[in-house]
C-alpha cells in the first residue's frame, strides 16, 4: 500500500505544542507517512533551540533556517525570502502529497507560498480567526486563500472561511488543538510543577505572556512597562513569565523580562520556553493568565480561571466570559486585577465554557487527511454566498 505523505511544518514552541497529538496520530497511522520540517525559532539559540525537544519525540526530515539576524521589520522580510527558497528545495526533495500548517506566522507564509508554486495541496489549521492588532491577520487570511483544506476551531471561523470564497465541503470545524492537549496530557501537580520550574508558588500566582502588537509602531516597550508596573504592586503574588516570540519588538520585551526577574527574583521567574506540559500545568496552578497571548483566549477558559487580555493583539477572537479585556496602561490593568479577584467574577468562573470544542481535533483532522480526494484539488472555484 502506498502511504500518503503528510508534511507538517512547525516554526515556534507554542505551535509545536498544539500540533503534538496530530503528529503522533499521523506518525502511528498505517495509511500516512509523516514528514516533519522545523524552522524559525526552533533553530535559534536565542529561543532555546527547541528543535531538540521535537527530536525527543519525532524525526525531523528538514531544518529550514530563517537567517534572522534581528527582529527589525526589514530583516524579517528578508528572512522570509530566504526561507521561501529553502522550503522550495525541501518540498522538491520530499515530494509530499499534502502539507499541513497551523496559524498565521511569517515562517508559515513562506512555506505556503513555496508549496502553492509547486502545486502541493495545503491543509490549514486555525484559519478564519481574527486578530486585528497584528500582521498575522493578513497572513492568516492569505494562507486561507492559498489552501485547499481547512480545519477551524469553531463554526463562526468556519463561516468566515466560506465568506472568503472557499468551498463549504472543504472546511471542517474540528475544535481547537489546544483543548485536546488539556484533556490528553497528564498535567503536573503543584509540587511536581514547582520542582520542574525550581520556583515556589505563593498565595496568589499569575502566568504572564506578552508579545509585540506588530501593527503598532514601537509600542512594545511602553506597553510592557505598564504591565510590569501594574503587577509589581500585587501583594502576595508570584509571577511566572514566558518570553515573547521573534516578532518585531520581541527581543526588547525579552530583555525587559530578564531585567525584571533579576531585580525581583524572590517573586518572579522567567522562561524562554516552558514547553506545553509545564505551560498548561502552570495554568492549572495560577489565578490568571495575563498578557496578550492566544493561549489566554483559547486554552485558559478550560481551566476555569481568568484571563486579563491586554490591548488589541487578540481583538477579534471569540472569547469566553472568563476574559477581562483592558487597555495597555497601568490604570486599566490594575482595574482588571480588581475585577479578577472580585467575588462576583470568581463565582462566574465556575460556569465558564470554552467556545473551542471538546478536544477531539487530531482524530477529526486525521480522518480528512486519510480520505480527502486529491485529484483536481489544486483547481479551486470561488464559492459565492447567496444573498
Amino acid at each position: 500500500m502506498i502511504r500518503r505523505k503528510i508534511c507538517v511544518i512547525t516554526g515556534t514552541r507554542a505551535e509545536y505544542g498544539l500540533l503534538y497529538w496530530l503528529l503522533k496520530e499521523i506518525d502511528s497511522s498505517e495509511e500516512l507517512e509523516l514528514q516533519l520540517i522545523a524552522t524559525g525559532m526552533h533553530l535559534s539559540p536565542e529561543f532555546g533551540l527547541t528543535y531538540k525537544e521535537i527530536e525527543k519525540d519525532f524525526s525531523i526530515d528538514k531544518k529550514i533556517e530563517m537567517q534572522l539576524s534581528s527582529d527589525l521589520d526589514v530583516d524579517i522580510s528578508k528572512s522570509m525570502g530566504y526561507a521561501q527558497a529553502s522550503f522550495t528545495e525541501a518540498f522538491n526533495e520530499l515530494k509530499p502529497d499534502i502539507i499541513v500548517v497551523l496559524g498565521d506566522r511569517y515562517e508559515i507564509f513562506s512555506a505556503v507560498v513555496s508549496a502553492m508554486m509547486l502545486r502541493i495541496p495545503i491543509a490549514h489549521i486555525h484559519g478564519g480567526e481574527s486578530t486585528l492588532g497584528v500582521i498575522d491577520e493578513a497572513i492568516r487570511h492569505s494562507i486561507t486563500k492559498m489552501s485547499h483544506i481547512h480545519f477551524t476551531a469553531n463554526d463562526e471561523y468556519k463561516n468566515r472561511i466560506i465568506q472568503l470564497g472557499e468551498q463549504p465541503d472543504r472546511v471542517f470545524n474540528v475544535g481547537g488543538l489546544g483543548i485536546e492537549n488539556i484533556s490528553r496530557l497528564d498535567l503536573l501537580d503543584r509540587k511536581a510543577f514547582e520542582e520542574s520550574i525550581n520556583f515556589k508558588l505563593n498565595k496568589k500566582n499569575i502566568l504572564v505572556t506578552f508579545h509585540p502588537v506588530t501593527l503598532e509602531n514601537n509600542t512594545a516597550k511602553l506597553h510592557f512597562k505598564e504591565l510590569l508596573d501594574a503587577i509589581d504592586e500585587l501583594a502576595d503574588t508570584n509571577i511566572i513569565i514566558t518570553k515573547a516570540n521573534s516578532d518585531s519588538g520581541g527581543r526588547l520585551i525579552n530583555s525587559m523580562i530578564d531585567d525584571y526577574v533579576d531585580r525581583n527574583c524572590l517573586k518572579s521567574v522567567g522562561f524562554t520556553s516552558l514547553g506545553q506540559l509545564r505551560y498548561l500545568s502552570a495554568m492549572n496552578h495560577v489565578d490568571a493568565v495575563v498578557g496578550n497571548s492566544s493561549s489566554g483566549i483559547i486554552e485558559t477558559p478550560s481551566f476555569k480561571i481568568g484571563t486579563i487580555n491586554i490591548g488589541d493583539r487578540q481583538k477579534g477572537r471569540i472569547k469566553a466570559d472568563s476574559i477581562i479585556d483592558c487597555s495597555p496602561n497601568k490604570k486599566s490593568i490594575r482595574k482588571a486585577f480588581k475585577i479578577l479577584y472580585s467575588e462576583e467574577f470568581q463565582s462566574k468562573l465556575k460556569n465558564t465554557e470554552s467556545p473551542y470544542g471538546s478536544g477531539s481535533a487530531s482524530n477529526e483532522i486525521l480522518k480528512v487527511l486519510k480520505t480527502v480526494e486529491l485529484n483536481n484539488i489544486i483547481k479551486k472555484s470561488f464559492h459565492n454566498i447567496n444573498r
